[in-house]
């Protein structure tokens, strides 16, 4: 294809270039268009396949130049790219310049190529790896949270009032208008006061009443209440409690056990130990993960895209606004679009989390591809499988999913590829095992090491008032 392509700006990373492609060779590739469409278009008057050129172009001429341009543009500007030996970090950007039927085409395109840079020597790379044991009091923690968590309730033998907290065992008996409706009776129902399980308003007038008593509640429906008919209806309840109960931490026994499924204490011990000992060892690969990424962090310094800083940059912003706006969603702010924007010392932060992330990114898949690690068809299987089990009832929709959608199936290749490298580097360091606490091996890390974080502003002195208070 005929073209010139002139370079008008080379800095850094960036590269621009001017191009041209000629009349003749935009008509070339009208031509070919057009004998490709007249193969198959019925015109009237002639037979399918059969009208002359000079009638296919009159009809379709002007209404494929868009298209020829197109294609055009997408082969020069990759000839360009490959002239030039360049390996772009994102889309190249592409504005025309000037284009007339009958006239050159000129274009300029700008593009960022990757850097180019050294791999730091990972072998015998020095690396701690914090480890934990599950202990006899850690066990016995986690058994009493869990018996805690099901917990049992016994019946009062005093003849004190309800409490919030308690189960009130109840016979209600609901109407609206005078007129009873469906569902809104019950007979010896174990009502919790306090988890707001019924209409908001008729456990607080449950609470301060004895057994045998016999209660009339009122209460209004909430205007998004489920049943249309009912919404923002006043509705009257006639109760009676047969008992009161308060809960009770189960024991830790065989009964607990069994009430979990397992044939006996022993067995839930042993179960309960081996997932803590799973979760132990992952909080440990975490913790060596992160020592990992702060060395090769530090161990490489180059110039990185910007397009790449922008777009990771954006994403990130979009999910700490997200999770900002549910957030104060689930706590019932007032707030709207504003609220969730990040001020300045945040979007500094974040941009350099960027930088982290883009980084890092680039140093492993240079480590990978030289170590030439590649991601088969195993691999994604089990991290479809891994997806799956994630949502227990609902697998068969989950792997559905990945069989038809490849974009995907293809995102999950990136954390993939991420760990293989990592383990790649982890079986060439000296690592080296540290025993520490359970409250340090599972504390959360700052994405952002300490001496990384951009430092805050100095807020200048308060100015002493003559009358101020000592």
């Amino acid at each position: 294809m005929q073209m010139a392509a002139k370079e008008i700006e080379n800095k850094g990373l960036k590269r621009g270039y001017e191009v041209t492609v000629t009349s003749s060779e935009i008509e070339k590739l009208q031509t070919t268009r057009l004998a490709e469409i007249a193969v198959t278009v019925q015109m009237k008057g002639f037979r399918k396949g059969k009208a002359p050129m000079n009638v296919v172009k009159a009809q379709y001429g002007d209404s494929v130049l868009g298209e020829i341009v197109e294609t055009a543009v997408n082969r020069e500007s990759q000839k360009v790219l490959n002239d030039n030996k360049i390996k772009p970090a994102a889309q190249p950007r592409i504005e025309i310049i000037s284009f007339e039927k009958g006239e050159d085409l000129k274009f300029k395109m700008e593009v960022e190529a990757m850097p180019e840079f050294k791999v730091m020597d990972v072998k015998g790379l020095k690396l701690t790896k914090p480890v934990a044991d599950v202990d006899d009091k850690t066990l016995e923690d986690a058994l009493t949270k869990i018996a805690s968590q099901n917990s049992d309730s016994k019946a009062i033998t005093t003849k004190r009032a309800t409490k919030s907290g308690d189960i009130a065992v109840i016979d209600f008996d609901g109407s609206v208008d005078g007129e009873k409706r469906d569902g809104m009776a019950g007979e010896k129902f174990n009502l919790e006061l306090g988890a707001n399980m019924f209409i908001p308003g008729f456990e607080d007038q449950m609470i301060g009443k004895k057994a045998g008593d016999d209660v009339t509640v009122t209460v209004t429906f909430p205007d998004n209440y489920g049943a249309e008919e009912l919404q923002g209806k006043e509705a009257v309840f006639e109760c009676h409690i047969h008992e009161i109960h308060e809960k009770c931490d189960s024991e830790i026994n065989d009964d607990l056990a069994k009430k979990l499924g397992m044939d006996d204490l022993e067995a839930l011990k042993k179960i309960l130990r081996e997932q803590m000992a799973g979760e132990y060892a992952q909080f440990s690969r975490m913790k060596l993960k992160r020592e990992l990424l702060d060395q090769l962090d530090t161990g490489h310094d180059f110039e990185l895209p910007s397009m790449m800083l922008e777009q990771e940059l954006e994403m990130i912003t979009k999910q700490m606004e997200q999770e900002r706006h549910q957030q104060m969603h689930a706590e019932g702010k007032d707030h709207d679009c504003t609220n969730v924007k990040l001020d300045d010392s945040e979007t500094e932060e974040l941009k350099a989390i960027a930088e982290r992330r883009v980084k890092l990114g680039l140093v492993l898949s240079e480590i990978g591809t030289e170590a030439k690690i590649q991601i088969g068809q195993d691999d994604l299987q089990k991290a479809v499988i891994a997806e799956a089990q994630k949502y227990p009832g609902q697998e068969a929709q989950v792997f559905e999913f990945y069989q038809k959608n490849k974009n995907a199936l293809d995102s999950l290749k990136a954390p993939l590829f991420e760990e293989k490298v990592v383990d790649y580097i982890v079986e060439l360091a000296d690592v080296t095992e540290k025993s520490v606490s359970v409250e340090e091996l599972t504390k959360e890390d700052d994405e952002l090491p300490a001496k990384k974080k951009p430092a805050a502003k100095k807020k200048a002195p308060a100015k002493k008032k003559a009358d101020a208070k000592k």
